[in-house]
């Protein structure tokens, strides 16, 4: 009797927008063979007087799927936001050299929250989803937070680092989503894709 030949996904057409310019969301679509065009939101980032840090990343998330959507509606628009969270400090993408040294003075030797909100807009609506890790940094050293600054890599990473990066070995302890700290929780994106009925798992198209 013949083998079946093995069933093999479609060839990807573009079947999302990413709401983000970020290459390593990029690179977490196409881990799971999401076939996606990018078309970033511009928005104002500063968090509301009174602000809880969860209400404000899944507000912004929100808000980037929506300026997308309301300027192109050919395809889903998912959009995420990432923030550290230290006590009552929010730590976003750094400003310059001072506010990431300062930054990863305050995360060192300590445990501190990553909050990754993912927001779907479609023409049902926004859905979004929030996904929260814990993440301890080993005790670091003033030459190391310098030594590290230099490499250039914390310079668009919320909270100063990058943990599949350089900034690896820093990282003592996680407790949640690898996927999440790196800016897009791929199992609450996923559950979001399948409500609205969006392919994961295509090949990418040859050439």
């Amino acid at each position: 009797m013949d083998t079946p030949a093995p069933i093999a996904t479609a060839v990807a057409q573009h079947v999302l927008c990413l709401a983000s310019a970020s290459p390593r969301r990029r690179e977490l679509l196409a881990q799971i063979g999401v076939s996606h065009t990018v078309w970033p939101a511009t928005l104002d980032e500063e968090a509301l007087s009174g602000e809880a840090p969860r209400d404000y990343v899944q507000r912004l998330a929100r808000a980037k799927a929506l300026c997308v959507w309301n300027r192109r509606q050919d395809l889903p628009v998912l959009a995420a936001d990432t923030v550290v969270v230290l006590g009552s400090a929010l730590y976003g993408k750094p400003r310059d050299r001072s506010d990431a040294l300062e930054m990863l003075a305050a995360l060192s030797g300590r445990t501190h929250e990553v909050l990754t909100a993912v927001a779907l807009a479609t023409r049902e609506g926004v859905a979004a989803a929030l996904s929260v890790s814990s993440v301890h940094l080993r005790a670091t050293s003033a030459a190391e937070r310098a030594a590290y600054w230099q490499t250039g890599e914390p310079r668009d990473k919320a909270g100063g680092y990058a943990i599949q990066g350089l900034g690896a070995v820093f990282v003592e302890a996680l407790h949640g989503s690898y996927s999440g700290v790196m800016g897009l929780p791929l199992f609450e994106t996923a559950q979001l894709l399948r409500a609205a009925r969006v392919p994961c798992w295509q090949r990418p198209a040859a050439g």
